[in-house]
């Protein structure tokens, strides 16, 4: 390990963040009695302009009035390149002590970050809180992206980073108007096999892009989640999705739908064989250290101090999920 070290921020659990256009004063209760971990009161992309100061209105008097129990709240307000953003900020963090996090869409540079956390600190110095909002940004732009490793750093604020892949590829004139999912053209072509015939395989646009948030909020300490899948009919796509960004080591992913929330529960969370394997690897080095062994054998493979601290990354997610259950209906 480096001997610099970035420790990770304070642990939410966040393996579903529910989105609700802040326009749709129906859906709020329904949000609040739900499953996910998060709920986002979205004042962005699910807000037409007309609607944006009546939106705001709603999701003030929501963070105020509905019982969110346990969850981690958030709103998502506009970006910094639209007349609605100062205000989303100013007239929610000043009326809403119940508010965790800011989403904050489009984040090019470190600087937006910075204006950011400049506006919230002043907020909560006059009104004297001690509760300090949370930050978690999108990495959407191709801006975003080329400097995602400075703006992980940009503000103690942050807790996460979250890649959209809707304005990304929009930002980067990819040829889809999908948002995550795969492209019929995105592939690789095998080689011919004995009969000269070749196989077509799709491949994941994301990948490399997701791969960099990912990295970048590890390497500083902040959660990684992923976007949205938008085709929320498409429920064996998404879940796909899902377990490629559980796969690649994010912590969460959004959802748009209900219908998501579940799936996306189970498929970032451990199951019961690896919790009992992570246990097993624990106390097998446990073990191993009171004999002076720096590695052990289990099931036939060596175990040492990287199997290790994966183990307990897992066992530290499954504490969280037990002590979470309690809190949901």
């Amino acid at each position: 390990m480096s001997f610099t070290q970035h420790d990770p921020v304070s642990p939410r659990l966040t393996r579903s963040e529910l989105i609700v256009p802040g326009a749709s004063i129906a859906l709020f209760e329904k949000a609040a009695r739900s499953a996910a971990d998060a709920v986002f009161l979205d004042l962005e992309d699910a807000v037409a302009p007309d609607d944006k100061a009546a939106a705001r209105r709603n999701v003030i008097a929501a963070l105020n009035d509905v019982d969110w129990g346990g969850k981690t709240l958030g709103v998502r307000i506009n970006g910094l390149d639209t007349p609605y953003m100062y205000r989303d900020l100013i007239d929610v963090v000043e009326a809403c002590p119940r508010l965790d996090l800011l989403s904050i869409p489009k984040v090019g540079v470190p600087a937006d970050v910075y204006a950011l956390d400049m506006l919230v600190t002043q907020i909560e110095q006059a009104l004297q809180r001690e509760k300090r909002v949370g930050f978690e940004i999108l990495i959407e732009t191709a801006l975003g992206l080329s400097n995602v490793e400075a703006i992980a750093q940009a503000s103690p604020r942050l807790e996460a980073m979250c890649f959209g892949a809707g304005d990304f590829a929009a930002s980067t004139r990819a040829r889809t108007t999908g948002i995550g999912g795969l492209h019929p053209h995105y592939g690789v072509l095998g080689d011919k096999d004995a009969t000269g015939a070749r196989v077509y395989t799709q491949t994941d646009p994301w990948h490399a892009a997701q791969a960099r948030v990912l990295v970048a909020c590890r390497a500083y300490g902040l959660r990684p989640i992923d976007g949205v899948y938008g085709d929320f009919k498409d429920t064996q796509g998404f879940l796909a999705a899902a377990q490629r960004a559980a796969a690649l080591g994010f912590d969460g992913k959004w959802a748009i739908h209900p219908t998501q929330i579940g799936p996306l529960n189970e498929v970032f969370s451990p199951d019961a064989e690896e919790v009992e394997r992570a246990r097993r690897i624990v106390d097998a080095m446990a073990e191993a250290a009171r004999q002076g062994k720096g590695a052990v054998q289990i099931d036939g493979r060596l175990v040492d101090l990287a199997n290790i601290r994966m183990a307990q990354n897992l066992l530290r997610k499954a504490e969280a999920i037990g002590a979470g259950a309690g809190t949901r209906e």
